[in-house]
């Protein structure tokens, strides 16, 4: 469809003279939960600027509102917030902005091209003309063209220039043929979900994981986990397949195999004419040719087939209707008639006219689009004609029926009509007994027959070929007769009843604690006899093995343990930066724990405040299930506002047992972990049940690190939440040692002779706060700090780590080696350097921006009784050279 509105003259002429053009910044493709929409999983995000359109909505662009009602008419639905059949019409005549047009277009696009999916939101940033445009696919390569050409659009509109809307269509009709699902995998996808079965695609074809861990389940087509490869290779060699059967006396078609081409005119003979003529090793019909009469024909049949294997099948053709019979766990779930394409003739049209007719039927699409696919001419199609002496120019006879296809699959544009009610029970007896001779779980039964309702044993009836993989498109939407959800057998068979599908996943999240707590998580269930995957900001383990090093956190990696096979149980920590990239890795967990939420990673990713910061990590609560549980911090006001939206079960965790939010949550009956008389301690009701003595606990390092305490806080509630006795989260606890294999970069202290040195990953204020009242309570001759800034932060929050660090060092090293991220190096120091000023003018500060001789250095001139505190993983490879330095002075 093209466009051409000459409208408002005018306005034109401003247009020629004045461009308009919109930048798109970046596209993002959420998979899961995000910030946007819990359960609408599959969205495009769109950073917009508007640049000088953000001045110019769309009532002040003459002609637009006639243009684009032109152009995409359909857009007559949009109801919008009007909440009417054009009110999205409505609105672009009063005057709206062009990132919410695009919004819609986007949305309308990807409905014209057969993808129907309706939501969308568009939202100013903080940044004045720059929009987030944000709206749902089904096919993620096809929202993304839908993004990019509706801007496109909308600048065509805009200019009143031409716009093949067509181009758009066909294109991402065929994005989505070359992505998508085919119907058979989709529908058992579709009824998975319908279950709350998890799903993965495990690659860009059709191999699918359902389940997670150790309870997921793998198929690909129509092929199961459960499907034989032996049974599977007998009904890929069609000779051997009809040996098995007539063996079992099953009636098939009489023939031969051959693959010498001296060997066919005696092979003709033996048969009997008329023939079918198809590849040993072929499917989908591909290379079949039938009702071959003549030895011609059979030469030109036989030398087709062989283009597809190198043996062929030469059998009697067998008069009658094409019947296929789906058995899925040995029992017949459906049948169906099959016919070829064909077209009817009217003694008026050509026959390429009646099959161009027939393709404008709105059943018919392109691929597997629709019910049916278009009808294409190829060589069978010629070969069928040249048969009756006719051509695509002919001209059949009023009710002459002409067939276009030698088999009726339907990916060749064939039909197909429901029999399933009418087959004879002895039909049914003998499908379900053929699948158990060959083996298949699921398997597809070509018949030939004159009818199904008589038994084949009367009627003459055969059977042609068993298929594995078999398509499913005719019993889910046949032309005629009651669709038949067969997926849903599928499903019964993988998945009976009372077996799992899932895992049990708890997720943590929040800005300080997370991978301290996450580890604790999982050395509590480990010790209680799981196997356990757990994801961290330092990498992916299975069962304390680790398998990807690197900050993991993200979708990627929490997908990586749920497609484990091996693992029972998933703790997945959670940061901000992959929620906001592409979503939650998971569909759902089972406890959300939320640390805290400081200041951090503010001013990136539209994250300007802690509102804003909130909302992000707000989403893995409201990825929680009804009957699971929140674990929040009841000390930090802003989990105790995501308490207020959650729709599960929430529980509190706090360092004080008299926190207003504690004791009204426990008068209530609510459930919470407490710090109180030095004890961790579950409090249910007015209940207390002690669990352990903070000082018993290594990790609280005998009960001097309150961040620590409020770790092992949330990490019991989690625990006792999911129904771990008190006594084995006790046992836990006190095995869980602080170090650099158990919690690197996590309060690691090394004992050096004469000095000692801490290792903490601190980066924000909160954390360096936190290291500021641990060493409150060490002594020390002197304490020494290394730090450093990092450029994606605000310069108020670098500022006031330096600030921080002159409250509690007598001596900084400034080792601004990495973490620039976009800064200039001197920029970064200098606001280190401004805020240790503000507090000490005095305070010696040495910048040394090689780690390695800064820590030789800060090692070299160490005073005897000193402690060497390192932080924001200053030093590369902190840890590890440190530990070098200590084996080095042990080995001297």
């Amino acid at each position: 469809m093209k466009i051409e509105l000459k409208g408002h003259p005018n306005a034109c002429l401003t247009l020629k003279t004045t461009k308009y053009y919109m930048k798109i910044s970046n596209i993002q493709v959420l998979r899961g939960p995000n910030i946007w929409s819990i359960s609408r999983k599959k969205l495009i995000q769109m950073r917009l600027d508007l640049e000088d359109l953000e001045q110019r909505p769309t009532n002040t662009i003459e002609g637009f509102s006639e243009r684009i009602e032109k152009l995409l008419p359909s857009m007559f639905t949009h109801r919008c917030s009007k909440g009417v059949e054009g009110g999205f019409f409505t609105r672009v005549k009063e005057g709206t902005w062009m990132g919410h047009v695009i919004e819609h277009i986007a949305l309308e696009i990807q409905t014209i091209a057969g993808m129907e999916t309706g939501f969308g939101r568009t939202r100013q940033t903080k940044t004045e003309g720059i929009y987030n445009v944000v709206f749902s696919y089904l096919e993620e390569k096809v929202g993304v063209y839908a993004a990019e050409a509706a801007v496109r659009i909308a600048e065509a509109l805009i200019e009143n220039q031409e716009y093949d809307l067509e181009h758009d269509i066909r294109r991402m009709k065929e994005i989505r043929e070359l992505e998508a699902l085919g119907p058979s995998t989709g529908s058992i996808v579709q009824e998975a979900v319908s279950r709350n079965i998890p799903w993965i695609r495990l690659n860009k074809s059709s191999l699918v994981q359902l389940g997670y861990g150790k309870n997921q389940v793998r198929f690909r087509a129509t092929m199961t986990e459960k499907t034989s490869s032996i049974a599977v290779d007998i009904a890929s060699n069609k000779e051997e397949t009809k040996r098995l059967l007539t063996e079992a006396a099953i009636p098939v078609a009489s023939g031969v195999t051959i693959s010498n081409p001296d060997d066919l005119e005696s092979s003709v003979n033996k048969v009997g004419f008329p023939l079918v003529f198809k590849p040993l090793d072929g499917n989908h019909g591909k290379g079949a040719t039938i009702n071959v009469k003549t030895m011609e024909a059979a030469k030109a049949a036989f030398e087709y087939a062989k283009t597809y294997s190198r043996r062929v099948i030469i059998e009697k053709f067998i008069t009658g209707y094409d019947f296929r019979v789906l058995v899925i766990d040995h029992k017949v779930v459906a049948a169906a008639q099959r016919d070829p394409a064909h077209v009817m003739g009217n003694g008026i049209h050509t026959i390429q006219e009646l099959i161009d007719k027939e393709n404008e039927d709105p059943r018919r699409g392109y691929g597997h689009e629709n019910v049916l696919t278009e009808i294409s001419v190829d060589r069978d199609t010629l070969d069928l004609l040249a048969k009756k002496e006719y051509t695509l120019e002919t001209i059949p006879e009023k009710g002459e029926i002409v067939y276009l296809k030698s088999t009726a699959n339907l990916s060749t544009g064939g039909t197909s009509i429901d029999v399933t009610d009418i087959v004879h029970p002895q039909n049914i007896f003998i499908c379900e007994r053929i699948s158990r001779v060959i083996g298949l779980d699921i398997c597809g039964i070509d018949i030939m027959a004159q009818n199904l309702t008589q038994p084949l044993t009367e009627n003459g009836g055969v059977v042609l070929e068993v298929n594995a993989a078999p398509g499913f498109r005719m019993h889910l939407a046949p032309s005629e007769g009651l669709p038949r959800n067969v997926a849903a057998s599928v499903v019964d068979m993988l998945y009976p009843q009372g077996r799992l599908s899932q895992i049990p996943i708890i997720a943590v999240t929040g800005t300080n604690g997370k991978t301290t707590t996450t580890r604790l998580i999982a050395h509590i269930i480990r010790s209680n006899g799981k196997r356990v995957g757990f994801t961290t900001s330092d990498g992916v383990y299975v069962h304390n093995t680790m398998l990807m090093k690197g900050d993991t956190t993200g979708p990627v990696s929490a997908e990586f343990i749920l497609k484990d096979p091996t693992v029972e149980f998933a703790v997945l920590e959670t940061a901000r930066g992959g929620i906001l990239r592409a979503g939650l890795g998971f569909n759902a967990c089972d406890i959300g724990v939320v640390t805290n939420i400081q200041e951090d990673h503010l001013g990136i990713s539209d994250i300007h405040n802690l509102d804003d910061l909130t909302r992000v990590k707000a989403v893995v609560i409201g990825a929680v299930r009804r009957k699971g549980w929140a674990v929040l911090n009841a000390d930090n006001g802003y989990c105790v506002k995501i308490a207020r939206d959650a729709r599960c079960n929430v529980a509190y965790f706090s360092m004080d047992e008299n926190n207003p939010v504690i004791k009204d949550h426990c008068k209530k009956g609510g459930i919470a972990a407490i710090y109180e008389n030095g004890y961790i301690t579950i409090k249910t009701g007015d209940w207390k049940l002690r669990v352990d003595k903070a000082t018993h606990i290594p990790l609280t390092f005998g009960g001097s690190v309150n961040f620590m305490i409020q770790n092992v806080l949330a990490a019991t509630l989690a625990a006792y939440l999911w129904g771990y006795k008190p006594e084995d989260i006790r046992l836990s606890l006190e095995t869980f040692i602080p170090s650099a294999a158990h919690t690197p970069g996590r309060m690691n202290v090394f004992r050096f002779k004469d000095f000692k040195v801490l290792v903490d990953f601190a980066h924000n204020p909160d954390g360096f706060n936190g290291v500021k009242a641990f060493l409150a309570s060490v002594e020390s001759t002197e304490h020494v700090g290394i730090i450093s800034g990092t450029g994606d932060r605000r310069d108020e929050d670098i500022k006031e780590t330096a600030r921080i660090s002159a409250q509690m060092f007598d001596k900084i090293y400034i080792c601004q080696e990495k973490y620039l991220r976009g800064r200039d190096q001197q920029e970064l120091i200098d606001l280190l350097v401004s805020g240790i000023k503000e507090v000490d003018p005095d305070k010696e500060i040495i910048i040394n921006n090689k780690s390695t001789a800064c820590l030789q250095d800060a090692i070299d001139n160490a005073k005897k009784g000193s402690y060497l505190t390192i932080l924001s993983n200053t030093i590369d490879n902190t840890i590890q050279r440190v530990t070098e330095h200590l084996d080095r002075e042990l080995e001297s």
